[in-house]
């Protein structure tokens, strides 16, 4: 192993875990690291959530495992014993760089333990890849489990900006760096649209606006069915197409269907979406809407990139940062009357050819390879620090 190989931990969740946006990203940043010359050994969880406080359907995958990654099954979130006991484990490992994969105040209190023990070897740089550090749906005690994890850790890399200075302000002089969440490739190639329309059942006689990912509150798809009732829109062949599972109660969004008489403009395929479907979606959508009320960056936004699908984003935590307005779709304020403006500006200006033009100008800039430089001057700017 030459000096500019390291040997990386990477602690999040992967296999056996179902595929979802974390699973997904971290499963494809060990490969990002491995290609370029990385010793990377990944350590997922064994539980991650208790069965009572996951709001799906199922947490395991029914896939095989990677064939191509290291991948132990060792962190029991609510264990305190076993946190001590992967610690331990990390410890005596002596790993150059421990990257963990920070997303809610839940897990802090077993990854910042075990963050604390390991760094007791006076070698390994623990880094974290924070997505969140004030988390979208906030409970009691967010600030204090988050602050116990933050003070573990060496330094940060974040996928938005906002992330970045919220980490300021809690840790001001901690080394941290911003990069964009990089291009989602791993579901495979570009599916076109009829087939794509086949594969879902769905008329071809209709446009496609997706809105794609698990359900929950702050994601705004009451404020996105609130804009489809616009009454402008319903002189354009047009359907909503709402694909991924419940993570909160469905009640309200199915009332807001019935309320607005939109039972034959509203497709919903609410379930657990599998990844060899996504092409599928992405292929048949002209426009992917995320109507989010907060956020801080979304892995949707780089599957629509990597598909060449236009997209619309609300401007809340670093989706705009992504999605430049009038360039490769929309970024308008949260609201549903902007969402619903948005969405009549693209159906009646047909803008979705010279968005898909954009759109392969601009996601050059999400390389996985930039990605992995992030990490690795992060760990150079610790290392000196630790030599002062």
């Amino acid at each position: 192993m030459t000096d500019s190989m390291k040997r990386i931990v990477l602690l999040g969740t992967t296999w056996p875990f179902r595929s979802g946006g974390i699973a997904t990203f971290n499963e494809r940043l060990a490969r990002a690291l491995v290609s370029e010359g990385h010793d990377v050994v990944i350590y997922t969880f064994s539980l991650q959530y208790p069965g009572f406080l996951f709001p799906g359907k199922g947490q395991y995958s029914d896939q095989p495992a990677p064939d191509d990654l290291v991948i132990r099954i060792r962190v029991n979130s609510m264990n305190p014993f076993n946190w001590i006991s992967v610690g331990r484990e990390l410890r005596k490992l002596s790993p150059d760089i421990l990257i963990i994969r920070f997303w809610i105040p839940l897990m802090a209190p077993s990854l910042g333990t075990i963050a604390r023990i390991v760094r007791k070897n006076s070698h390994t740089r623990i880094i974290s890849l924070a997505d969140n550090i004030i988390p979208h749906e906030k409970r009691v005690g967010d600030k204090c489990l988050t602050s116990y994890f933050v003070r573990s850790v060496d330094g940060f890399v974040t996928l938005s900006r906002k992330v970045l200075e919220d980490l300021k302000k809690l840790k001001p002089n901690a080394p941290v760096s911003y990069t964009p969440h990089p291009l989602y490739d791993t579901f495979g190639d570009a599916v076109p649209r009829q087939i794509a329309l086949r594969n879902l059942g769905l008329d071809p006689d209709y446009k496609y606006l997706l809105f794609f990912g698990f359900i929950r509150d702050y994601k705004g798809l009451d404020w996105l069915l609130t804009a489809f009732a616009d009454p402008g829109l319903r002189k354009f062949r047009c359907k909503l197409l709402v694909a991924g599972e419940y993570y909160t109660a469905p009640e309200k969004y199915e009332q807001l269907i019935k309320t607005y008489q939109m039972e034959d403009l509203v497709v919903l395929h609410t379930k657990f979406i599998d990844d060899n479907m996504i092409p599928s979606y992405f292929g048949a959508a002209d426009l992917v809407v995320q109507p989010y009320k907060s956020a801080t960056q979304s892995g949707v936004t780089q599957i629509a990139y990597h598909y060449e699908t236009p997209m619309l984003v609300t401007e809340v935590g670093g989706l705009g940062e992504i999605v430049p307005n009038g360039v490769v779709g929309y970024s308008v304020a949260p609201d549903p009357a902007s969402i619903s403006k948005a969405l009549l500006d693209f159906l009646e200006k047909g803008r979705s050819e010279e968005f898909v033009k954009n759109i392969r100008i601009e996601k050059k800039r999400f390389s996985w390879q930039r990605m992995v430089e992030t990490f690795e001057n992060l760990d150079e700017e610790i290392l000196k620090n630790r030599l002062i």
